[in-house]
């Protein structure tokens, strides 16, 4: 098959009301290569700082996301991207008022085996 038409991620579970909609990766598709994902996380949310063996690439689409990495505070607001490489020690959150909407690309995908999350906070 030449392509692969998604009507129906899948919605992966997370703690803190984080809502993930997986497009393409291990879970939608089998396909370990790339992950395609889209996510609301909530005001409040966040999650323990990760040394993931993963590029990740994230378009903010409505919102901000705080994200600490390489000892500086980023905060990533609509219509801007950035690209984390794998190795990189990261911690995503969302301290503002607002629920934070974004899509995030992972390659090679995915996978709870490769995240490399420390102990929760």
């Amino acid at each position: 098959m030449g392509f692969k038409h998604q009507r129906e991620p899948i919605q992966i579970p997370v703690p803190g009301g984080k809502t993930i909609s997986e497009h393409f990766g291990i879970p939608s598709t089998g396909n370990s290569d790339v992950s395609i994902a889209h996510m609301i996380a909530p005001s409040g949310w966040g999650e323990p700082s990760q040394t993931p063996n993963f590029d990740e690439f994230t378009l903010m689409v409505r919102g901000k996301k705080q994200i600490e990495v390489a000892g500086k505070v980023v905060i990533l607001s609509a219509g801007e991207s950035i690209f984390i490489e794998k190795g990189t020690k990261v911690r995503y959150s969302n301290p503002f008022p607002e629920e934070a909407e974004y899509w995030s690309v992972c390659k090679p995908a995915f996978s709870i085996d490769l995240v490399n999350r420390e102990e929760e906070i």
